[in-house]
C-alpha cells in the first residue's frame, strides 16, 4: 500500500522508468508508468493519481498536448521532466498548467523533495479561518472548500494557481513579497524564480479579473509584490 501517494511517470526513456519506479518505490510511493501519451491519459484516468510526472518528448504526441487534455478534466499536480533548457519552454509549460518544471539530467533528492511539494499542493485541506468564504465583486472564495465562483459559476484552478490564491487572500489586506509566495507556494530554492510568478499571476486574471489588462483584485506593486483587494 502506497504511503506516500500515487505517482503516474510517463516517459519513453526505459531505463529512467525503471530508476524512478525502483526509487518511488522504494521510498513508499505507488507507481503507475507509461511510455507515451495515448498510455498516459488512459493511465490518469483509470489511476486517479495524486501527481503527474510528464516528459514533453512522447513518440506518438507533443508533450503540451497531453497537459492539455489533462486540464481538461482534472487538476491533479503535473511536474514536467524535460532534457527543453530553454527559458521559453518553461514558460510555456508552466502557462500550460504545470505546477513545476525539472530539467534532465536532475538530482533524486531535488526532485524528490518537488515532488513532495506537488503532492501537498495538490491535496493539503482548509485550514479553518474567521473569514471562509471572501466576497470581492464578482468572486466568491471559499477557503475552507478551496474553490472559486466568479459570477456564481465555479472557476477551476490548478493546485499551484490556488495556492498563490488562498496565500494572497488569506494576507489580505498585506502586501505579499515575491520571495514569500516563491516559498510559501514552490519551496525555498524558488526565491529567484519571478517568471513562475508572472506566468501564474496572468493566469489567474485571465480565470478571475473582468479585465486581465487592468485587474481589480490581484493587485502588482512594481518590485516589491502582490495583495488582494476586494
Amino acid at each position: 500500500m502506497a504511503e506516500n501517494g500515487h505517482v503516474l511517470v510517463v516517459d519513453d526513456e526505459p531505463q529512467l522508468l525503471r530508476a524512478l519506479r525502483i526509487n518511488l518505490r522504494a521510498r513508499g510511493f505507488e507507481v503507475t508508468t507509461a511510455a507515451n501519451g495515448a498510455q498516459a491519459l488512459d493511465a490518469a484516468s483509470k489511476h486517479m493519481p495524486d501527481v503527474v510526472v510528464l516528459d514533453l518528448g512522447l513518440p506518438d504526441m507533443d508533450g503540451f498536448t497531453v497537459l492539455a487534455g489533462l486540464r481538461g478534466w482534472t487538476a491533479v499536480p503535473v511536474i514536467v521532466l524535460s532534457a527543453r533548457t530553454d527559458a521559453a519552454d518553461k514558460v510555456q509549460a508552466l502557462d500550460a498548467g504545470a505546477d513545476d518544471y525539472v530539467t534532465k539530467p536532475f538530482g533524486m533528492e531535488e526532485f524528490l523533495a518537488r515532488l513532495r511539494a506537488a503532492i501537498r499542493r495538490g491535496s493539503s485541506s482548509g485550514t479553518p479561518s474567521e473569514t471562509p468564504v471572501v466576497h470581492a465583486g464578482a468572486l466568491e472564495v471559499d477557503l475552507v472548500g478551496k474553490r472559486v465562483l466568479r459570477d456564481g459559476a465555479p472557476v477551476r484552478l490548478t493546485p499551484t494557481e490556488w495556492g498563490v490564491l488562498e496565500l494572497l487572500v488569506r494576507a489580505e489586506p498585506n502586501l505579499v513579497s515575491q520571495r514569500e509566495v516563491l516559498t510559501a507556494v514552490w519551496g525555498p530554492t524558488y526565491v529567484n524564480q519571478t517568471n513562475y510568478l508572472r506566468v501564474y499571476l496572468a493566469a489567474l486574471r485571465r480565470k478571475l479579473e473582468a479585465d486581465p489588462s487592468n485587474p481589480q483584485h490581484l493587485i502588482t506593486e512594481a518590485g516589491m509584490g502582490y495583495r488582494f483587494v476586494r
